[in-house]
């Protein structure tokens, strides 16, 4: 089952300028068989201003101009599954993240985290393919371990608000295995929505969990509005040997954002909706506020 946005996604905006604001965000087009819901979401290139529509407080703003791809780097955050339950899926998350990290490290900033008895960074943000492999390298499942990704989420979102990169992305991939996090989900959710980043979960689900707490809770309803508050996709995945591919659908919609500059009147107070979507027939649009790299 593949969960996703639709046509019209929502993001909080942010002013770049005066009166200009500036969103990042990717369009989709699924191609497959006629009526397959799960067809891939390929991004399309080649669109122009007049084929997007913003939207603040429902009112149409002025699209000025677009640029796609949007150059500059990306700080991205993988944070990877390695409790008990990621077990079975350890050769299958390596080679995905091996994959991903091959594509993405010579033009993007990316860091690894895994979250299982506490977060811990494997390999700060980085270009270097070498500190990112050992990192990789380091992958192992902690026996008899649950899920701290609450916590992480948390102190991943934290430390991208510090930061404050142009563009961010949060990937997740996890396996579901019992959620320990001491974080309930709306403080989650605040700290990926102050981040500003895009959030991309990948959930391996062959079976369902047949013990959930107040946290295993949480965890499935950040999963679940996280991505899609962000501009993000959430794949429910049965089989790890997914992974890979999914990673490489992942970098691709990243590597293939619009910019979207448009004009607005001055004013102090941010507008409290923002829905930007295209006129193009069958495409879905993905937004994630883009800021300025302090």
């Amino acid at each position: 089952m593949l969960t996703h946005l639709p046509t019209s996604s929502r993001a909080s905006a942010m002013a770049a300028a005066a009166a200009f604001l500036v969103g990042a965000l990717a369009v989709f087009g699924r191609f497959g068989l006629a009526g397959d819901v799960h067809a891939q979401p390929v991004p399309v290139p080649g669109l122009t201003a007049s084929e997007f529509v913003v939207r603040e407080n429902g009112v149409r703003r002025e699209v000025l101009r677009v640029e796609q791809p949007v150059t500059g780097a990306i700080d991205i955050a993988l944070l990877v599954d390695n409790t008990a339950a990621s077990s079975p899926y350890l050769q299958d998350i390596r080679q995905a993240a091996t994959a991903f990290v091959k594509a993405m490290h010579a033009t993007h900033f990316i860091s690894l985290v895994t979250f299982g008895d506490r977060p811990t960074i494997a390999a700060d943000y980085t270009h270097d393919l070498e500190k990112l492999m050992g990192g990789i390298g380091r992958l192992f499942p902690l026996e008899g371990s649950g899920s701290y990704l609450l916590d992480g989420l948390v102190e991943v979102g934290k430390g991208l608000a510090k930061r404050k990169p142009e563009r961010a992305a949060i990937i997740v991939i996890s396996a579901e295995g019992p959620e320990l996090g001491n974080y309930h989900h709306d403080e989650v959710l605040a700290a990926l929505a102050d981040s500003g980043a895009l959030v991309t979960a990948l959930v391996l689900t062959p079976r369902a969990v047949t013990r959930v707490n107040d946290a295993t809770r949480s965890r499935l309803v950040v999963l679940d509005r996280g991505p899609a508050a962000s501009g993000g996709v959430r794949y429910d995945l049965i089989t790890s040997m997914a992974l890979t591919e999914k990673l490489k659908l992942v970098a691709s919609q990243l590597a293939n954002q619009y910019r979207v500059v448009y004009s607005r009147p001055e004013s102090l107070i941010p507008p409290d909706k923002f829905d930007v979507s295209v006129t193009r027939p069958g495409l879905e649009a993905h937004g994630t506020p883009a800021r300025r790299r302090s």
